[in-house]
């Protein structure tokens, strides 16, 4: 992580699960607003008309101005630049998909460095599974051909993201044994149903959506992993 992160200061829910309507719901309510502006990236998966279909639902059963910037465009689609739109919003919310490929893609436009903008600028930030990962450290992806695999991130918080943490099989399994061999730093295992809250790059509170939602620090002592829950409204 650069000194430039380091400093990063802003507000960021990271949720297991990207379609996550209840978690969503308390997204909207962390802006403050009753009816907010909130932008959709898709980015992760590729800008899919179906996912695009899903926000705009949505937005009418949650009470929320819904907005979508897609990447996969070309200069005939829009007549207005990206920072245009995301830094008039309330709120921007980043899908799930491939983490890897919407890093670079975002880097390649600029859109890191305009989101860096919009979250120091008092912007709720967030999203889940890849729009969970991508604020941290580092995290565990899916990304990859064969098996799971660490991937570097944008460091605006200090440590690591496992999404899916018990939904899905192996993820806790590779975190653990990527935290041990230095792949990834001491971080978060998030399952779908938890959301974690941040301001200032420090976690203030673990919402769930569900009874037994779950989430974990989970870090390295003495060459052994450590993992303690963390408390879940």
């Amino acid at each position: 992580m650069d000194e430039s992160s380091k400093s990063a200061q802003g507000r960021i829910f990271a949720i297991g699960r990207g379609a996550n309507p209840i978690l969503i719901r308390k997204f909207c309510e962390l802006t403050g607003k009753d009816h907010p502006r909130i932008c959709y990236l898709p980015t992760a998966s590729g800008d899919p008309t179906e996912m695009i279909t899903w926000w705009n639902a949505l937005s009418i059963e949650l009470n929320f101005e819904a907005h979508v910037q897609k990447l996969f465009i070309s200069s005939f689609d829009q007549s207005y630049d990206f920072d245009e739109l995301l830094l008039s919003m309330d709120a921007i919310y980043v899908g799930g998909g491939n983490t890897v490929n919407m890093l670079a893609i975002w880097r390649e436009h600029g859109i890191d460095q305009i989101l860096r903008q919009a979250m120091t600028q008092g912007i709720l930030l967030g999203g889940g599974s890849a729009g969970g990962i991508c604020w941290f450290q580092g995290g565990l992806t899916d990304s990859r051909p064969k098996i799971l695999t660490p991937m570097s991130a944008l460091g605006w918080i200090e440590g690591s993201f496992a999404p899916h943490y018990l939904s899905e099989p192996g993820r806790r399994a590779y975190f653990h044994q990527y935290i041990l061999d230095g792949s990834l730093v001491d971080g978060y295992g998030c399952d779908d149903t938890v959301g974690l809250y941040f301001e200032n790059g420090k976690l203030i509170k673990a919402y769930g959506s569900a009874q037994d939602a779950k989430a974990f620090f989970v870090r390295k002592v003495a060459g052994q992993i450590q993992e303690t829950p963390i408390e879940v409204e």
